[in-house]
């Protein structure tokens, strides 16, 4: 245990705390006697005590106060957290129906492309029969000219 020397409302005390504290605890001290001072000289002197526990009240008010606005910010937190999870989810959910999308489209793209092939060779199936038959058409006919 660490011992601090300190000087609060003109009087020196001597406190202990664990290793290490040693700063943070006359930094808290400072502070409460310039709430102890600062109430002397607003409210006059009231008296040692009554300052003491007036004191004691303000710094418990900040702190309550500061309490409700940290649980305050923990529920805002909270409910930003679960709009962030909402979203990421509304995200994943639009980037799987897109990829759906986009393998549907590629698979008729390829229905559609084999399509296209099949009716290119049935076209040029039915140029080649049609020209055949016309030849042969035009041999007949030069072949009963001939005739």
């Amino acid at each position: 245990m660490a011992n601090v020397s300190i000087k609060f409302n003109g009087k020196e005390f001597l406190l202990s705390c664990e290793d290490g504290q040693e700063e943070h605890l006359e930094e808290l001290l400072i502070q409460i006697n310039q709430k102890f001072n600062n109430l002397k000289n607003d409210l006059g002197n009231l008296g040692e005590n009554k300052l003491l526990l007036i004191t004691a009240v303000k710094v418990m008010d900040e702190y309550y106060e500061t309490k409700k606005k940290v649980e305050q910010k923990k529920d805002e937190l909270k409910n930003l957290s679960d709009k962030f999870k909402e979203l990421k989810s509304l995200i994943y959910e639009y980037r799987d129906r897109k990829e759906q999308e986009i393998k549907e489209l590629n698979e008729n793209h390829i229905k559609l492309k084999n399509e296209i092939e099949i009716n290119q060779k049935n076209y040029e199936k039915l140029i080649d029969e049609a020209a055949d038959e016309i030849s042969s058409f035009v041999e007949k006919a030069n072949l009963e000219n001939l005739s």
